[in-house]
């Protein structure tokens, strides 16, 4: 991750200043978004050197010290960043740091709606850093600790400082503890719907997307700071606690259990979950998939009782839909996988959560192809912005238009001119929707979820299809969230990678569908 602020000269960059960040892209108000402007410059090219002309100026800047230091001189410490400069959630994230490992040890009782937690983040300094940003909404804290010794903080919105005791060197790890307390905040959005942390009749499920994570846990919470997550979970006996990842254990002392969950692989904080509640929980292993030793692939559902047969019979179609989605995306990009069935009412949308999609109610087969084809696309290969959502929700229902029609149902074409003319959707007014702006630019944070991102991505997609040709559109399907395996992509990095995949033969005709469909303003006329 790295932090806001202006691009320094590529010749000598100042000592300790905030590495850049490119311009980000979803649906809450927490901050006041910046409205969305013009992409920022990549950057000049630099100007052709002789191998002499080179030289000169590389001893120029070893004799000038850069700036005046001397060579070897350590930089001064600044504060990071209170935030990446995403363009639509300009505070979420934060600067100067880079979060490698969260260790979570939360506990939580449903009757009093209290969570007690303690956070230990590793991460490493980008910048010698005075002190530092972390993501806190609501929830009181009672101690900070970098590397072991208390440091000071204070709270401001969403913005918890942190002054070490001793500036932290560039370069280094640094590990911060912090422990806290309180009734977890339930935000809303403008569209009613409502993420963080989320009451249920009988506890609570952790839902993220975008900014909720910051809701139960400190951090650095923008989708471009990925690490890897350890999480414990304390509960009243009787419940089950569930999270992303592997299940490291389970141990009751008296009236309390606590279950311990990994997640090896990286996670985005919006993708990390945690639900507690009357769950059963099964396991199970998809055979040749995955594993340790290749012996196969964890499964872990937590279904809600109160669902009944529906509930379980629901998540038996997993080892079908992960099947038909590893031979059309590539193997999975996970040690585990499996699902959170809830019972209707308690929540109103589903969520891609990592490894454990969470669903409000038993799901159909194309939800759960849905979700599951979030693993590759929005949790494997994560958008660099809030700005790049349509990344993950068009090749998510693109691959809903694919399971159809590989399962005798409507073929893509069939449903890419049914999204055209309307007739997909269930009213006029949601058939209106989908034109209101282009895909690639949501007109802001509550837009992001909207028609566009969705059905106009897949649409997207499509035409890219019929450009490429089946052969080259499958390698792109694969090869797509392969070379961005648990990193971070943006649209530009997305037509790019495409226009180099298809060739030059079929770079005018996408520089069309980028024109008309990805970008343009109306409706394109079909082809």
């Amino acid at each position: 991750m790295a932090p806001g602020g202006a691009r320094p000269s590529p010749a000598c960059p100042p000592r300790g200043a905030a590495r850049p960040h490119p311009a980000y892209d979803h649906q809450v108000h927490i901050s006041h978004p910046a409205p969305p402007g013009p992409r920022p410059p990549r950057g000049r090219r630099p100007h052709r050197r002789t191998a002499a002309s080179a030289a000169l100026l590389l001893l120029a800047g070893v004799l000038g010290g850069c700036g005046g230091r001397s060579h070897g001189e350590e930089a001064p410490a600044r504060p990071g960043a209170a935030g990446v400069g995403d363009p639509y959630f300009p505070q979420a994230g934060n600067g100067g740091f880079d979060v490698r490992h969260y260790a979570l040890r939360l506990g939580y009782t449903p009757r009093t709606e209290r969570l007690t937690g303690t956070a230990v983040l590793t991460a490493r300094a980008e910048q010698a850093l005075s002190s530092f940003h972390l993501d806190l909404r609501g929830l009181r804290v009672s101690e900070v600790e970098v590397n072991g010794a208390r440091a000071r903080s204070s709270r401001r919105g969403q913005e918890l400082l942190v002054r070490p005791a001793r500036p932290l060197p560039a370069g280094r790890e640094f590990t911060t503890r912090v422990r806290y307390a309180g009734r977890p905040l339930t935000l809303t959005q403008r569209d009613g719907s409502q993420e963080g942390w989320v009451r249920t009749e009988d506890g609570a499920v952790a839902l993220g997307e975008p900014v909720g994570g910051m809701t139960w846990f400190p951090g650095s919470h923008h989708p471009s700071d990925k690490a890897s997550y350890d999480i414990r979970v304390t509960v009243p006996k009787g419940l089950t606690a569930v999270a992303s990842g592997e299940l490291r254990g389970r141990r009751t002392v008296g009236d309390r259990t606590t279950f311990r969950w990994r997640s090896r692989e990286p996670v985005a904080s919006y993708a990390a979950t945690v639900a507690v509640g009357r769950f059963r929980l099964s396991s199970s292993v998809l055979p040749g998939r995955g594993g340790k030793g290749g012996g196969g692939l964890p499964v872990w559902n937590a279904v809600d009782p109160v669902t009944g047969e529906a509930g379980r019979a629901s998540m038996e179609a997993l080892p079908k839909v992960m099947k038909w989605a590893e031979r059309n995306f590539g193997s999975y990009p996970f040690s585990s996988a499996g699902g959170i069935v809830e019972r209707e009412g308690d929540a109103d949308y589903a969520l891609e959560t990592q490894t454990r999609p969470f669903y409000p109610g038993p799901p159909d087969e194309v939800l759960l192809v849905h979700e599951v084809a979030h693993q590759w696309y929005g949790n494997s290969v994560s958008p660099k912005t809030w700005r790049d959502m349509w990344l993950n929700e068009s090749f998510a229902t693109y691959a809903e238009w694919l399971w159809q029609e590989d399962n005798g149902g409507p073929s893509a074409q069939e449903s890419f001119e049914a999204v055209h003319d309307g007739s997909y959707f269930e009213t006029p007014d949601e058939a209106l929707n989908l034109w209101k702006f282009p895909p690639a630019r949501p007109p802001g944070p509550d837009r992001l979820s909207d028609a566009p991102s969705y059905e106009g991505g897949a649409m997207v997609l499509h035409r890219i299809r019929t450009v490429l040709g089946d052969r080259l559109f499958r390698e792109l399907l694969t090869g797509w969230p392969a070379a961005h395996r648990h990193g971070n992509a943006d649209t530009r990095d997305f037509t790019s990678y495409v226009e180099k995949l298809g060739g030059p033969e079929h770079r005018s005709a996408l520089r069309r569908v980028w024109k008309d469909w990805l970008y343009g303003s109306g409706k394109p006329e079909l082809p």
